[in-house]
C-alpha cells in the first residue's frame, strides 16, 4: 500500500512547526510518522533535509552533529528514528539557543521511553510534543467501521488487500516488536514471555488490572510484570485508564483498566480472524469498548481527561469525560442495537451530579432514550467530548 492518506495531524504538525523551534512526533513503528511529515515537507515554507537514522550513512552525517546543524541553519532538519542517537539532544538545546527559529527541527521517535525523557530534559520550552496515532473513522470516512474495528487502525492492516493479508501484516508486526523493536527499547525479556503477557492483556482487555494475578500466572514477580507492561505502554501498544476519583465520598475501585491500543492487533493475539469469528467471541463487548475507547482518544483534546467509574457497591460508567477534575460526561459503551442503562448508570449520573448520559452503541443514528439518556451512534462520537 503506497497511498497516502491525509492524517488529522496534520494542520496541528504544521501549525506547532510555525510556533516551536522544535516538534517531536511520537507514535508506534508503522504508524505513519514517515510518510506524514514527507507529505507535509513542501508545506514547511522552506526547504528541508531527511534523514533516517536506521541508515548507517545518516548517522554518518551526525557524527559531528553541531557542524551538520549549522551548515544546515536555514533548512528544516527532520531526522526520524531519532531515539537512536540520545546523545543529540544536548546538542539540538545548545544549536537552537543560538539561533531560535521556529520549525527548526522535526523530530520522530517509535515510542521510545529515552526520546520523551532525554527531549523534555534537553528542550524544554522549545519543543511542542505530537502524538500520532493509529488511522481512526474519521481518517477515513466511507470505510465501514466493521473492517477498521477488526482490522485496526494500522494503515498497511487496514487498507490490506484482503482478511488474510491483514492478518499477516498484523502478525509479522507482533513478531517484530518482539523480537528487535522492543529490545531496542531497553527492554531485556525473553520475547515468548512478553508475548505470552501480551496476550493474557489481550484477554484481559477493558478489565481491572491485577499485577498480582499476572505475575502468578507468568512466573515473575509483579514488579517485573509492572516493567514489562510500562514497556510496552511506551511503545503505545497498551493503555491504563484511571479510575475517576475526584471530590467524591463514595468507596471507589482503586486499579486501573488495562486496554490494547490497537484492536487489529488485540483480535489478532486472541486468535480472531474475520468478523463473524468477532461477533461470536466471548471478547466482543471489551472488543467494542476497545474500539470506541479508541477513537474517542482520536478525536480528545489535551484539556479532557478519559476515566471509568466503579464504585466497591457496584455503580459503574465505561467513561468518564472531564476537564480539570470536574466531569462533563459520561457513557456506556454496549455493542447493541436496543441497550438499555442499568439502575448503576443511574447511579453514577447522580454520583456525579451528571444530568445527561450516553449509551454508545453500533447504530446509524442517536437517538434519546429517555429525559437523561442518549443512544449515541458510533458515528458522533465526539458529543461526548462536548
Amino acid at each position: 500500500m503506497n497511498t497516502y492518506l491525509s492524517r488529522h495531524l496534520e494542520t496541528k504538525l504544521l501549525e506547532s512547526a510555525a510556533r516551536y523551534p522544535a516538534v517531536v512526533i511520537t507514535g508506534p513503528r508503522q504508524v505513519g510518522k514517515t510518510s506524514l511529515v514527507k507529505a507535509i515537507q513542501t508545506r514547511l515554507g522552506r526547504p528541508s533535509v531527511y534523514l533516517d537514522l536506521e541508515y548507517p550513512e545518516d548517522q554518518n552525517k551526525l557524527s559531528n552533529p553541531a557542524l551538520f546543524f549549522e551548515h544546515m541553519q536555514e533548512q528544516v532538519v527532520i531526522i526520524d528514528e531519532v531515539q537512536r542517537m540520545p546523545e543529540l539532544f544536548p546538542v539540538l538545546r545548545a544549536v537552537i539557543d543560538r539561533y531560535r527559529q521556529p520549525g527548526r527541527f522535526i523530530l520522530l521517535g517509535s515510542a521510545s521511553p529515552d526520546i520523551i525523557r532525554d527531549s523534555s530534559e534537553s528542550l524544554a520550552g522549545r519543543v511542542a510534543y505530537l502524538e500520532l496515532m493509529p488511522l481512526s473513522a474519521i481518517e477515513l470516512p466511507g470505510l465501514p467501521y466493521s473492517q477498521l474495528w477488526l482490522r485496526g487502525g494500522f494503515p498497511e492492516s487496514v487498507l490490506a488487500a484482503s482478511e488474510a493479508d491483514s492478518l499477516d501484516w498484523r502478525e509479522n508486526f507482533i513478531q517484530t516488536y518482539l523480537e528487535r523493536d522492543l529490545p531496542l527499547l531497553g527492554l531485556k525479556a525473553d520475547p515468548m514471555l512478553v508475548r505470552r503477557l501480551w496476550t493474557m492483556l489481550a484477554h484481559l482487555n477493558g478489565q481491572l488490572l491485577n499485577l498480582e494475578s499476572l505475575s502468578r500466572s507468568l512466573g515473575i514477580t509483579s514488579p517485573t510484570v509492572r516493567r514489562y507492561m510500562d514497556f510496552l505502554e511506551s511503545a503505545f501498544l497498551i493503555t491504563r485508564l484511571a479510575p475517576y476519583a475526584w471530590n467524591t465520598k463514595k468507596r471507589l475501585v482503586k486499579s486501573p483498566k488495562v486496554f490494547l491500543r490497537d484492536t487489529g492487533l488485540l483480535h489478532s493475539l486472541l486468535s480472531i480472524q474475520d468478523y463473524g469469528q468477532l461477533l461470536g467471541h466471548p471478547s466482543l463487548g471489551s472488543s467494542w469498548e476497545a474500539y470506541v475507547f479508541q477513537q474517542i482518544r482520536s478525536l480528545q483534546s489535551p484539556r479532557t481527561e478519559l476515566h471509568f467509574y466503579r464504585t466497591q457497591d457496584g455503580a459503574e460508567a465505561d467513561l468518564i469525560v472531564a476537564q480539570g477534575g470536574i466531569p462533563k460526561a459520561v457513557a456506556e459503551i454496549k455493542f447493541s442495537t436496543s441497550p438499555k442503562p442499568s439502575r448503576g448508570f443511574y447511579e453514577v449520573m447522580q454520583d456525579l451530579g451528571l444530568a445527561q448520559g450516553y449509551l454508545i452503541c453500533p447504530v446509524e443514528s442517536s437517538y434519546p432514550l429517555s429525559g437523561r439518556v442518549t443512544v449515541l451512534s458510533y458515528r458522533e462520537l465526539g458529543r461526548v467530548l462536548g
